[in-house]
């Protein structure tokens, strides 16, 4: 049985492209963001919704054109070892999620984002 929604939510997106179609600016809103209320810029954003008929996952990948590699390295990092934490928690699956984890310092250290 499903749980009855007690809250809604709404998190906001806003992408500004160029002549071009490639992003020049995106912002995002959400209640509860930590950086404080209003409109928050960023340089990139990773969107990832797993369809609940077709059960496959659809995502939208975008950054903006200043966006530097060594910031898509960073961010490319920080998202993986995101994503492992993400993993234990829904799985338990603690020795899957180390070796994510492992591979997470590995892109690091082969991005020089972490110190060898």
């Amino acid at each position: 049985m499903k749980g009855k929604a007690t809250k809604n939510s709404k998190i906001e997106l806003k992408v500004e492209l160029g002549e071009d179609g490639i992003p020049v600016r995106i912002t995002w809103i959400a209640p509860g963001n930590p950086n404080g209320p209003g409109e928050q810029e960023c340089k990139a954003m990773m969107l990832s919704v797993f369809d609940k008929e077709s059960k496959d996952t659809l995502k939208i990948d975008l950054w903006t054109k200043d966006m530097q590699v060594v910031e898509m390295d960073r961010f490319v990092y920080q998202t993986l070892r995101a994503l492992a934490d993400s993993y234990q928690r829904a799985t338990q699956n603690t020795a899957l999620a180390n070796d994510m984890q492992r591979f997470a310092v590995y892109f690091g250290e082969q991005t020089e984002i972490v110190p060898k």
